[in-house]
Parts: C-alpha cells; sequence; structure tokens
C-alpha cells in the first residue's frame, strides 16, 4: 500500500495545484493585457454561476446521498457559512475586504503597507482551502475526480485571479510581487487539496459529508460576500445572464462527466 499511498498524495497536491493555478493564469493575463471593468464584471459573475453549480451538485447534492439524510448537510453549511463570515470579518481589518476588486484596494486596504498585504493573503487563502479541500476529498478511498467540480474551481479562479491583480497593479504592486503572491496561494491551495485526503482517509461518510457541505456553506457565503457585489457593480445587469450561463455550463460538465 505504501507507493499507492504516496501516488494518491501526490496525485492530491497535484490535482490542487491545477485547480489553483487557474489564479495565476488569470494573474498573468491582466499583466499582459488591461481589461475593461465592465468585461471583468462579467466575468466574475460567470465564474459566480459555475460555483453556484458546484455547490449545488457536487457537494450538497453528493453530501446528502453520503450522509443518507440531511441533518449532516445543514450543520455543514451552516458551520462553513460561520467560520467563512468571521473570518472575513477579521481579514476586513487587516486589510483584505477588497481583494476582489478590479480598481484597486484604495488606500489602508491593501496597498503597499504590510497590514493590507497581509489580509489580501489570508483572504485569497480563505477563498480557496475550502474548494481546495474538496479536490483532496474526492480521492479518498481511491474515487476518481470528479471532473465538473475541478473544471468549476479551475473556471472560477480565473476571474478572482484577473481583477484581483488589475486592482493591485493598479494601487502600486510590482508585478513580481504579485506573481509572489499567487504562486503562494497556488502552494496553499495545493497543500489543502493533500490535507482533504489526508486527514479524512478513513473517515465515515457522514463526517465526508459535512465537510464537504461546510466548504459549500463557505463557498457560497464567500460567493455573496465578496465575489458577486464586485461583478454586478463593474458589470451591471449583464451578470445575471453570464451567471446564468455560468450555471448551466456548470451543470453540463456534471451532467457529461
Amino acid at each position: 500500500m505504501g507507493p499507492v499511498l504516496a501516488v494518491s498524495f501526490g496525485g492530491s497536491f497535484l490535482w490542487g495545484a491545477l485547480a489553483a493555478s487557474s489564479l495565476l493564469i488569470g494573474a498573468l493575463i491582466a499583466m499582459q493585457v488591461r481589461i475593461s471593468l465592465r468585461v471583468i464584471g462579467a466575468i466574475m459573475g460567470f465564474g459566480a454561476g459555475v460555483l453556484i453549480s458546484a455547490v449545488a451538485f457536487d457537494l450538497v447534492e453528493d453530501s446528502y446521498d453520503l450522509a443518507g439524510g440531511g441533518r449532516a448537510v445543514g450543520f455543514g453549511l451552516i458551520a462553513g457559512c460561520a467560520t467563512f463570515a468571521v473570518g472575513n470579518l477579521l481579514i476586513a481589518k487587516l486589510g483584505g475586504s477588497q481583494r476582489k476588486d478590479p480598481t484597486g484596494p484604495g488606500d489602508g486596504e491593501g496597498g503597499s503597507d504590510g497590514g493590507g498585504a497581509l489580509g489580501i493573503v489570508l483572504g485569497s487563502v480563505l477563498d480557496g482551502i475550502p474548494e481546495s479541500m474538496v479536490i483532496g476529498l474526492t480521492l479518498v478511498g481511491g474515487e476518481s475526480l470528479g471532473v465538473s467540480y475541478l473544471a468549476a474551481v479551475f473556471l472560477s479562479n480565473l476571474p478572482e485571479g484577473i481583477s484581483s491583480t488589475q486592482g493591485l497593479l493598479t494601487s502600486g504592486w510590482s508585478k513580481g510581487r504579485l506573481i509572489r503572491l499567487w504562486l503562494l496561494i497556488v502552494f496553499v491551495s495545493a497543500l489543502a487539496s493533500l490535507a482533504g485526503y489526508g486527514f479524512l482517509d478513513t473517515a465515515s461518510p457522514g463526517v465526508v459529508a459535512f465537510v464537504q457541505s461546510f466548504a459549500g456553506g463557505a463557498i457560497l457565503t464567500m460567493l455573496a460576500d465578496t465575489m458577486m457585489p464586485e461583478a454586478y457593480e463593474h458589470g451591471g445587469p449583464i451578470v445575471g445572464v453570464v451567471t446564468t450561463l455560468g450555471f448551466i455550463v456548470a451543470y453540463a460538465l456534471h451532467v457529461l462527466a
């Protein structure tokens, strides 16, 4: 079993890194091309729709089936929501509240000061850990990775990388500093995927269902608190259309996978 476990652990790390790598890809795009705020808002809306679908069908529905009922799912959703909400409030005090704003965090909100930088890093980690842990969970027991969920995470990270990078460039961050930031986030996300596999390898279906629902609650709260407001502010009414389109695309991937 030793070699198999080594491959599995390595695989969970690599899949987590792959899903988070779109943050870096989005950052590189933003460094080369100046994208209009309306387009960024639309892209963020599409990513939000993708993640909503992933939460509904790849996390909550699967958790209900695993647990054989809704109690663990309900507790997990509430716990994930509460944890993210509290963490987001604390991170806002460190200057990370506008980490997804493509116009720049502004004075005291993530410019060149150390507190703002720490807040942005912690905020990005808080956004990415729940979805990355689920990637590791799907590998527990030798299960195949959910293609639709992996695609959903990858697609939703892309607009975050674009919008956050464009905002931070506006605030005076250097390209080198931004690349180091996103490489750190990709590495931490990969570790979170590894943890999801390693810590829950022998967990009961009820525990796995709770953790998946916890991630779902955290992701939904993240979308409502940090991603969807920015998407509508900059994209306007068209965001509703592209959000629905993102949901449809992710659901199609779920059905076809």
